[in-house]
């Protein structure tokens, strides 16, 4: 990573630019292009966005871009290789719990929390079976005071 600090660094001030003018132009910090050309690559936190950083320095600078990331990716690996695996492991598992934490401790709106799906076959057979006991009723119930084709009209039928 010196390597390419060094590259662009060289680069930079061949070219007669500073790292003020190189941080306004590009858009980033002066305290990022340092780290850059100082070989610092703990002071980032995203990888990704280190990448991009050389990436842009160098086009900036008039470098090949394509050489200088294939470099940095060269390093990357030599160096994440030479960690153990049972700790890269660890690590995920680790993030993983994280994840699980801060997802029990979410608080989540009414509005926006997902509904639960219910099974709608257990409803319908309940309805059916009450509507058939509501007609097997009505059904009883007519049978009891109709008797012989005749309409009671009092609630005992004597013959």
């Amino acid at each position: 990573m010196n390597e390419i600090g060094d590259t662009l660094r060289y680069a930079r001030e061949s070219s007669g630019v500073s790292l003020n003018e190189a941080s306004k132009d590009l858009d980033i910090k002066i305290e990022i292009l340092q780290n850059i050309e100082d070989g610092r690559t703990g002071a980032f936190k995203d990888i990704f966005e280190l990448k991009n950083n050389i990436a842009n320095y160098a086009k900036y600078l008039g470098l090949n871009s394509d050489e200088l990331i294939d470099e940095f990716n060269e390093y990357m690996f030599e160096y994440t290789s030479k960690i153990p695996i049972k700790e890269i492991e660890k690590t995920i598992e680790l993030k993983i719990k994280e994840e699980k934490k801060e997802n029990e401790n979410e608080i989540i709106s009414p509005y926006t929390k997902e509904k639960k799906k219910y099974d709608n076959k257990i409803y319908v057979i309940i309805y059916i079976f009450i509507l058939l006991m509501i007609v097997a009723a009505i059904l009883w119930s007519v049978k009891q005071v109709t008797i012989d084709k005749n309409v009671t009209n009092i609630i005992s039928y004597r013959r």
